[in-house]
């Protein structure tokens, strides 16, 4: 087996200006085709105010509220009156219009309420103004056809967990670099489909290509971020990470709102990021995948140019090592084959915590793609509100990790979660009231995006070093069977606006008070085989149920305190190894 590159790392810079120029410029806005395309179809979909279109009175020199007093009957909908969307009256339009081309009075025109009421029998007017359009507006999915967009987002978060789960062979099989040029190639050309789909159907499937690279897109410059630089770092880049997707987020509220015609805002935010092409040339592939390859003659040109950029002046024997094989008595491929997910549930306490994790992750991606959802059908203005979900994330990141580092993981996790949790439930008292159902939605954002930082270190430091990656990969998955049925979830709130975030708020109460369930990490050494998993934690009790901010031990205890695996120093690098490999690779792009 190949020298583990993160023995090479300090001699080559952590972080030098090499990995920052890459991270800043390249792998960082590689993130927002990722965002961008994630969540444009909320306003592709937007839904116009409309009702039945009553050709017979076009051209009476009417105003828009007569000729709807004289078709449209009112309902009553969240305790206030409107007209209704999809039935008319059922009277003679033709003798109305020549009747009152002869003078007659509009007054005695207007319909009694026990009329008669029909569906709309020649399609709906909507009220947009000159340049908006959806794909609602322009096909008219609206009444009998209203469950086709919330059908298209269970479609599109069902591709993109069948599509993220095929890329991450790609990337693994093909190299980083390659990966990322290949989710390119594909999301571009069905966003530009998109845009000049005849239909709704061809513009589902065009929106299934786009989902395939979602989030597959992002997670491939994220893993590689995180394997240029050092160890100590990776938190570093994780929080970089979540502060520019946010930042995303709040850019695309800016996009849409600029851009109202789905067409235009199709291309408007696909066609920029043809500019990543021209990364080719600047983008390396990763050396950490290449010398796990044995590629080192590859890994050996990206390293002499990270050295160069950092100012570091590498030696002979630094490249002689590099080049070095150790001497394993087991082959990587024959360690890892020993384990899969089973281990993961063949002992109770590894079980409940494999368990608890991934039901946490399940309720975390639900409620933060859901609530990322939620936000155009709040009320009040919906690029307002998905501006505000966006930045509402932004301040919790200052505090998160000195949080982090001071009370531990499973506090953090917990409130972030239980405030969140309340502050949607809490929407039920103020539906009337948009403004305060603003302010408690935004807390619940909060909070959520918190716990998305939280959860996938928690998570790493829970799982034994030997199923390390199969336990995140799993956890993973199962969470983003949320965003494929989240959307059924807000289609119920159409009628009663608070009740996508009870649903989502429950959810947020149950899964923080199940992190209490789990043992703090917070200064512990990570358990390396499935015995230590087991038994991490295992003498759980009352008392450290409620312990909090865990001290970290001082350095004599520290050195006096026994490893994990101590006996098997070899092994022990080699597990570590392949903690850091899988770790990259699966515990990030959940958003």
């Amino acid at each position: 087996m190949a020298v583990d590159f993160d023995l090479l790392l300090p001699d080559i810079g952590e972080y030098g200006t090499y990995q920052k120029f890459l991270i800043w410029f390249v792998l960082l806005p590689g993130f927002f085709p990722c965002g961008f395309h994630a969540y444009n179809q909320l306003f592709l979909t937007t839904n116009y105010d409309h009702w039945c279109k009553v050709p017979e009175l076009d051209g009476l020199n009417l105003t828009m509220e007569e000729v709807k007093n004289l078709s449209i009957p009112y309902q009553i909908q969240h305790g206030r009156p409107k007209y209704n969307q999809c039935h008319q009256f059922l009277r003679n339009y033709s003798e109305i219009a020549e009747s009152l081309a002869a003078g007659g009075s509009l007054n005695d025109l207007v319909p009694e309420t026990d009329v008669l009421r029909v569906p709309c029998s020649n399609g709906h007017q909507f009220q947009v103004n000159s340049g908006e359009s959806s794909i609602i507006s322009e096909w008219q999915i609206v009444c009998d056809l209203n469950f086709y967009p919330t059908l298209a987002l269970v479609i599109f978060g069902a591709s993109g967990l069948i599509g993220n789960w095929i890329f991450g062979y790609i990337q693994d099989g093909i190299g980083r670099r390659p990966a990322f040029f290949i989710y390119l190639v594909i999301q571009s050309v069905f966003g530009i489909l998109t845009a000049i789909a005849p239909e709704f159907w061809s513009w589902v499937i065009f929106r299934v290509g786009v989902g395939f690279t979602v989030p597959a897109i992002m997670g491939t410059p994220f893993v590689l971020a995180i394997e240029l630089v050092g160890p100590s770092w990776r938190t570093h880049v994780t929080l970089l990470a979540n502060v520019v997707y946010s930042i995303c987020l709040v850019l695309l509220s800016f996009v849409v709102w600029s851009v109202r015609d789905w067409r235009y805002m199709s291309l408007t935010t696909c066609l920029p990021f043809f500019i990543f092409f021209s990364y080719w040339w600047i983008m390396p592939e990763s050396p950490r995948w290449l010398i796990a390859r044995n590629r080192v003659e590859e890994a050996e040109i990206i390293i002499r140019r990270m050295a160069k950029w950092n100012k570091k002046d590498l030696s002979f024997e630094f490249y002689e090592k590099l080049r070095q094989k150790e001497d394993d008595p087991h082959s990587e491929e024959e360690v890892e084959r020993v384990y899969g997910v089973l281990h993961l549930l063949k002992t109770p306490n590894l079980a409940k915590k494999f368990l608890i994790v991934t039901f946490i992750w399940f309720t975390v991606t639900s409620v933060y793609v859901g609530l990322s959802y939620y936000a155009p059908v709040l009320g009040g203005n919906e690029y307002l509100n998905f501006f505000l979900a966006g930045a509402a994330e932004l301040p919790t990141y200052l505090l998160l990790f000195p949080t982090m580092n001071r009370w531990g993981r499973r506090w953090v996790l917990w409130a972030s979660m239980i405030i969140g949790g309340a502050a949607c439930l809490g929407t039920v008292l103020s539906e009337d009231d948009y403004v305060t159902t603003l302010v408690l939605y935004c807390i619940g954002k909060s909070g959520i995006s918190s716990a998305f930082v939280v959860l996938p270190l928690f998570a790493s430091e829970l799982y034994p070093t030997v199923v390390r990656g199969i336990g995140l990969s799993i956890s993973a998955v199962a969470g983003m069977l949320g965003p494929v049925f989240i959307p059924l979830v807000n289609y119920m709130g159409e009628e009663y606006i608070s009740l996508p975030l009870i649903v989502m708020g429950s959810l947020m109460l149950i899964g923080g008070n199940c992190a209490l369930l789990l043992p703090e990490t917070l200064h512990q050494n990570l358990p390396q085989t499935l015995e230590d998993g087991e038994q991490f934690g295992k003498q759980f009790g009352f008392k450290d149920f409620w312990n909090c901010c865990p001290v970290k031990p001082s350095k004599s205890s520290a050195e006096n305190r026994p490893l994990f695996n101590s006996n098997n120093n070899f092994m022990e690098k080699k597990l570590t190894a392949m903690l850091l490999k899988h770790q990259t690779k699966d515990s990030t792009f959940l958003k």
